[in-house]
């Protein structure tokens, strides 16, 4: 089975209409799938590079600090003990890795949860091409505008729409992902989502 989907151009008018696979864009979005997908999304991000030097890595702290007795104090051997000022951190932070991993089955899910909600809440849009005679950023606000997109926008590129993605980069709030890149997180956190018919997966025209 499949799902239909509008088609326009980029002024906004109508050109019809292409199918698309129901599995990617027909299905009932999974609340916990889509969870997992994303905490582990964002936590791959984390780059991990946090540390914190222990006693041993500390500068100094070769003498003691004061003489073992008479002085009423408890005994120190060093002072770059944990418990002393300036001293060593215990249990601290160390460079980490936060991948987690997921299947890709899992991914997938995810992938097509996150578009199947595009589709039931009307936020994804499909453009029969680019057409831009030169990257101009005045003529993408004018596309933006004419498609009533607002918010945030991610729209879906391929190779061959380097004039229509050098004309959308500097426009706020627009997004530009190759078809490769197209994650659950990115789809979930966008207000809109424009594919071509060109890049949008699973089509049938």
């Amino acid at each position: 089975m499949s799902v239909t989907l509008k088609v326009t151009t980029q002024t906004g008018a109508d050109a019809g209409t292409v199918d698309v696979d129901d599995e990617l864009f027909g299905v009932e979005p999974n609340i916990a799938v889509l969870h997992q997908v994303v905490t582990a999304q964002l936590a791959s991000r984390r780059r991990g590079t946090h540390s914190t030097k222990t006693r041993s890595e500390v500068r100094g702290g070769g003498a003691k600090p004061f003489r073992q007795k008479g002085t009423g104090r408890a005994r120190q051997g060093t002072s770059r003990a944990p418990q002393m000022r300036g001293g060593g951190v215990v249990h601290g932070p160390r460079p980490r890795s936060y991948a987690q991993k997921v299947n890709k089955k899992v991914i997938r899910k995810a992938l097509a949860g996150a578009l199947s909600d595009r589709v039931q809440s009307e936020r994804l849009l499909v453009v029969d091409a680019w057409s831009f005679d030169a990257p101009k950023t005045k003529d993408a606000a004018a596309v933006i505008s004419a498609l009533e997109l607002s918010g945030r926008v991610v729209i879906v590129i391929n190779d061959e729409d380097d004039t229509a993605a050098r004309s959308f980069r500097n426009i706020p709030g627009v997004q530009l992902l190759q078809g490769s890149e197209l994650n659950a997180y990115d789809i979930l956190c966008s207000d809109w989502l424009v594919f071509t018919t060109a890049t949008l997966p699973g089509g049938e025209s």
